[in-house]
Formats: C-alpha cells, structure tokens, sequence
C-alpha cells in the first residue's frame, strides 16, 4: 500500500529537499560483511482477518469501495456480495474477484459509472478532483470516510462504512470482535528497542523518515518499541537525511516491502543516507511488511500487530 494522498501535501513539501540532499550526498558503499542479514518479512497471506457473520440486509446493493480499507471492511462485516469495485490496495484474497476500478491510485469515473453503483465510498485521499467530479454530477452517491492514521481511528472507520452501506448494526458487531482481539501486544522489552520508519520509492527518488501521526508510530508504540521518528521529527513523513538518521540511531527499520525492492532489496537499503551508520544498518536488522498491510488499519490490523510483536523479537534475538 503506498503512502495515502491526506498525507501527500506534508510529503510533497519535504520531497525536495530530500532530492537535494540525496543528491548532494553520496550513499555509503555498503558490502555484504560477517554480519548476517536479521529481515523478518510478513506478507498479505501472514495475516487472517477479523470477520464476523451477520444477518442485517444493507440498503445499498452495488457498492464500489474506493476509501482505504473499506472493501475489506465490508468483506469483515459478511457483506461481500454488494461490492461491484475496489480499490487497488484492498487485497484480501475473499475480494480478489470483486474488479479494481482505479488506475494505481487514481479513480477512472468511466468505470465506475458502467457499473451503476448505488454508492461510492471515498476518503480524503480518493482522486483527482476531476475524477469525482464526473462520478457526483452523474448523480452517483458519493461518501466520504474518515481515514485511518492510527489503531484508535479503527473503529470510527468501521462506522462510517457501515452507516456508507446503510449496515449500522454490522459495523457495530465488526467493531465488538475487533475490541475482542488483544491489538496491544506491547511486552516488557528492556532496553527499549528503537524502530525507525523508512519510507522509500527509489524509481521515484522518494526517501522519507516516518514521524509522529505517520501511522506506524502507532503500530510501533503497540509493540511496546520507540519510533525514534516520531520522538525526534516535527512532521508525519520528513525529508531522509543521514544526520537525523545517525541522531536517531534505530536498533531496526522497518519499510514496505516494495519501496525495499524498489531500492534493491536489503544491500540498496543500507546503502541509503546514514543508513550504515546506524545500530540497525551495522546488525542490518530490517522488518519488511506489504505495502496494501501496513497502514490499511481494518480488519487484518490485529494480526498484523502480533506479527510485528513476534518479528521484532526475531530480528532482535
């Protein structure tokens, strides 16, 4: 899952000056030495959903989920079979046949109004503009979600696509089993482990360091580790410079799957600004998880909490 739009501003501000600075330092040449590679990956398959069985009937029939998260909710919820059209990061294998009617990220009007939708559910990171544009003028209902930034938004995030679907009492029942599941898995862990979030895109020159309201400052601090961005940065996601990085100094990373591949796997990785130089790039301990998990905050985040919990003590061992 990439990075979500209704963050895209606060990315696009420090994108520069993360070129600039990529740019003007060479990356450290990093070899493969005696120390042996400590990645944990999780993938989309690592981790089962929280779902519930339900008889409510929802008013809408034909819904295409666009918002982030909110077709894996309504397969959470039993309801799978009002969905006509997801978005691309939704990946569940239970909606693996339901079409994607996005183009990457960005929505096609065209598509959606062939299926004749009696909803559309959006978030703020939904577009472009033009996109919407075209779907609210042909008179297709179009409801917005709040996104999710965090384990707390979880459930507000459930509501709003069940009242979006008109299943209010599903949403509710969906919320109960999650409330269920342990999403702390914060253990006694003594000295604090330090986790940095590295977002990176290297086909498009994309190098941030996560920091407070990021998201995965909320996954870490639920593990019971320190997100040393969040602790020492002023924004979301920030430019990546060696020397914050080299201050911060994270026992471990912890990145996408895909932006890891996109920079040539682990040895690209350590060969990023300060990378080498920190206690994670020296024990070159990495936790990769798939992008569509990371920070879709639904059904499948309980899980992906206990994986990170054991993945942590893995990679620390």
């Amino acid at each position: 899952m990439n990075i979500r739009a209704g963050k895209t501003l606060r990315i696009a501000i420090f994108l520069p000056i993360s070129l600039m600075i990529l740019t003007g330092c060479s990356s450290s040449s990093v070899s493969k030495n005696s120390v042996s590679d400590k990645l944990v990956t999780i993938s989309a398959k690592d981790i089962s959903g929280i779902s519930i069985e339900t008889s409510e009937v929802p008013s809408k029939k034909r819904v295409v989920a666009l918002a982030n998260g909110s077709a894996e909710i309504i397969y959470a919820m039993g309801l799978s079979s009002i969905l006509v059209g997801r978005d691309v990061a939704s990946t569940m294998p239970g909606i693996a046949s339901v079409p994607i009617v996005t183009s990457g990220h960005q929505v096609i009007p065209e598509k959606i109004i062939s299926l004749n939708p009696d909803a559309v559910l959006i978030d703020a990171s939904t577009g472009p503009s033009s996109a919407l544009s075209v779907l609210t003028s042909s008179a297709q209902e179009v409801v917005l979600i709040p996104e999710a930034w965090s384990l707390s938004d979880i459930e507000k995030k459930v509501t709003a696509v069940g009242v979006g679907i008109g299943a209010p009492k599903s949403a509710t029942a969906l919320n109960l089993a999650l409330s269920k599941v342990v999403i702390d898995s914060k253990i006694l862990r003594k000295p604090a482990i330090k986790v940095a979030f590295l977002y990176v895109r290297g086909t498009s020159s994309i190098f941030l360091l996560g920091g407070p309201g990021s998201g995965a400052d909320s996954l870490i601090s639920a593990i019971g580790a320190v997100d040393v961005g969040a602790q020492t940065l002023p924004h979301p996601f920030n430019a990546l410079t060696s020397e914050a990085l080299v201050k911060a100094n994270p026992d471990v990373l912890l990145v996408m799957s895909k932006g890891m591949e996109s920079v040539g796997g682990i040895e690209g990785l350590l060969a990023l600004p300060g990378v080498a130089q920190t206690s994670a790039g020296i024990n070159r301990r990495v936790i990769a998880v798939d992008d569509s998990l990371l920070l879709s905050f639904g059904p499948r985040t309980p899980g992906l909490v206990g994986e990170l919990s054991r993945a942590l003590t893995k990679v620390m061992a």
